[in-house]
């Protein structure tokens, strides 16, 4: 059975709704602070509703000054700028569809993104200019680009064209069911994937934040995702502000030093980061600072290590509440404050989701019995779920069958309803949160000119839960050093997102493969888990 606290609610979501017209009510209050921010330099800002209300007005009054029209796609290359909530909410308002992208991607990344959407604006951050300037050529629908600075060659100053612009703006009415955002998810054997949400994900949020994140009226939230991932639509956007709540936002490289003392001196008072974040923060001397405000704390992004869990509770005499979602869903999976927290488990299903572990023949499996997460569709599909895989029916018959979408995750289920991971049902590699399809490095691996083949899986790491391995196979004669290792990963950085590159690389005279052709990924990644057992 799939967990009673789904059964007696109601998603009651409206038949219109826009994320930036709603919190506008909260910019009433002049004083209501949305956003505080601060930087790796030490600058440091704040933001009120009011001041996001205005901002994003305005963006929306240049978009639609522009000639973007309603259902545009709009990619945002943003990086922890208070811009870039303001970018997305004007966007909302103005009825385009949303592309969010790191700004780690690469040329070929946003090609991609740019030419698969149809994208007809793109709003960049300074540091991305030079780079999104190549899409000139290869992306014909892109035709605004609006970059985070002054006005230059090629772009169109946005701060510039927001002093000219009113600060006042009627959202367009969309539809709870029309497509709001499309986010671009890692494949194991294809280009990624568009993950199409309605606007009725964006209200359909406010739950994430106050049941799971726990965020209630008077809190500094911080959730410590960068801007191009869904994580940072459950934490840093649509959770908190959908009931009123300030965030905390960072601008700068991971140090666990400097997170505490942030965590410290903001005085936040819930928080969420990825379990790798965690892992380094145990190892330092917890002691050394004081938390006097801190009263929530939840992981996601990857299964969160009960050793790890119970230092942060001996140290800080916190729990961190592991939950468990998807770029295609909000919290699938959670422990809420009001369960008792099981170490090592995802927790409960959440509510408005039934979410089962089924077999092979889509029936609920037994408990103990490792089977597929499953949410049901039919009869009712809950509105936090994604519409499809954007012009991909392929992809998306796929994963809905019967009455479930299928997560692609295997887990188990006791017998009090409590689910535990088990593994990727695919061979996507989630590495200190991030997701990284292994075709996309392969790919890149194989533009070297001394690369035959690759084989790319992930391998069981200590601190990120998993490292991106890759298995190469070189042109006869190539010498095998440790100069080749590194011109490969530099390689890869150059190529795709330099998170993406291959942490370790091994040279291989041949690669284990099917009778058909196809490299045996699985059979790389199961000797992988042997080794590092031992």
């Amino acid at each position: 059975m799939s967990g009673t606290r789904t059964r007696n609610f109601d998603w009651a979501v409206p038949e219109h709704f826009n994320f930036g017209a709603t919190i506008d009510h909260y910019a009433e209050d002049p004083h209501r602070v949305a956003l505080l921010w601060e930087d790796q330099e030490g600058r440091r800002a704040r933001l009120t509703f009011a001041d996001l209300r205005a901002q994003s007005n305005r963006i929306a009054n240049v978009l639609q000054g522009v000639g973007l029209r309603r259902g545009d796609a709009v990619l945002l290359v943003l990086p922890r700028i208070s811009l870039w909530q303001a970018a997305y909410i004007g966007a909302l308002k103005a009825g385009a569809l949303v592309i969010p992208c790191t700004s780690m991607l690469r040329e070929k990344d946003l090609v991609y993104r740019a030419n698969h959407s149809g994208a007809r604006a793109i709003i960049a951050g300074v540091e991305s200019a030079a780079m999104v300037g190549e899409l000139r050529n290869q992306c014909p629908t892109l035709v605004h680009y609006l970059i985070a600075g002054s006005e230059r060659t090629g772009w169109l100053g946005l701060p510039g064209l927001m002093q000219s612009a009113s600060p006042t703006y009627h959202a367009v009415r969309t539809r709870s069911d029309e497509p709001a955002i499309c986010y671009y998810t890692s494949g194991t054997t294809t280009e990624p994937k568009g993950v199409l949400h309605s606007h009725a994900y964006t209200w359909s949020h406010q739950y994430t934040g106050r049941d799971w994140l726990d965020v209630k009226p008077g809190d500094l939230h911080w959730t410590t995702s960068d801007t191009g991932w869904a994580k940072a639509a459950y934490g840093v956007l649509f959770g908190p502000w959908m009931n009123g709540v300030t965030t905390f936002m960072y601008n700068g490289r991971f140090e666990p030093k400097k997170e505490l003392e942030l965590l410290s001196r903001y005085r936040i008072t819930s928080f969420c980061a990825p379990p790798t974040e965690y892992r380094m923060l145990i190892k330092e001397d917890l002691k050394q600072q004081q938390f006097p405000a801190l009263r929530a704390c939840t992981g996601a992004g990857e299964p969160l290590n009960p050793e790890v869990i119970e230092v942060w509770k001996k140290e800080l005499g916190l729990t961190i509440r592991d939950g468990y979602g998807q770029t295609e869903t909000i919290i699938l999976v959670a422990n809420l404050p009001d369960t008792k927290t099981r170490p090592g488990s995802m927790g409960l299903p959440f509510a408005g989701q039934e979410v089962c572990v089924v077999d092979d023949g889509l029936h609920e499996a037994a408990v103990d019995q490792v089977g597929q997460i499953a949410v049901r569709v039919k009869p009712n599909r809950p509105p936090s779920l994604f519409l499809e895989y954007w012009k991909n029916t392929e992809e998306t018959a796929a994963v809905f069958q019967g009455d479930y979408y299928l997560t692609g995750d295997h887990a188990t289920r006791d017998s009090d309803g409590y689910l535990w991971f088990v593994g990727r049902a695919d061979d996507v590699i989630i590495s200190a949160g991030y997701r990284i399809g292994p075709f996309e490095v392969e790919s890149a691996l194989l533009e070297h000119a001394l690369v035959l083949e690759s084989a790319v899986v992930a391998s069981p790491d200590p601190d990120r839960g998993a490292i991106v391995k890759a298995f190469v196979r070189l042109k006869p004669g190539t010498p095998r050093d440790a100069a080749l290792v590194r011109e490969l990963q530099e390689h890869v950085k150059r190529t795709t997102a330099p998170y993406k590159y291959p942490r370790e690389i091994e040279f291989m005279d041949e690669l284990p493969k099917t009778v058909s052709g196809k490299i045996r990924r699985v059979e790389l990644r199961k000797r992988e888990e042997v080794r590092k057992r031992h």
